[in-house]
């Protein structure tokens, strides 16, 4: 499913068929998670998953087409660990296909 397809869902099944206005919550949820994990590390929202940021250290990578290594830079990235009640979700969800 993408962005598309997720604003058609959400306004089918909780804003009445208003594409604009799934649209906006749809961003706004985005836009919120995005910046408070940038500010402050980590997002929780229970049932569902954590959104954080986690750190890599600094690595020697290799070009696995030419074999050459080099360096790569430590870095900071997003990460989200599903919550319970998705894994319970996804589990059932393929478990009856």
């Amino acid at each position: 499913m993408n962005k598309a397809e997720l604003i058609d869902s959400l306004a089918k099944a909780h804003f009445d068929g208003n594409k604009a206005s799934a649209t906006r919550a749809l961003n706004a949820v985005v836009d919120t998670i995005s910046t408070e994990v940038a500010n402050t590390g980590k997002v929780s929202i229970t049932g569902f998953g954590v959104f954080e940021v986690i750190h890599r250290e600094a690595r020697i990578v290799r070009n696995p087409r030419t074999g050459e290594r080099k360096p790569a830079e430590a870095m900071d990235l997003p990460r989200f660990r599903p919550g319970t009640d998705l894994k319970k979700r996804v589990t059932e969800a393929y478990s009856q296909r």
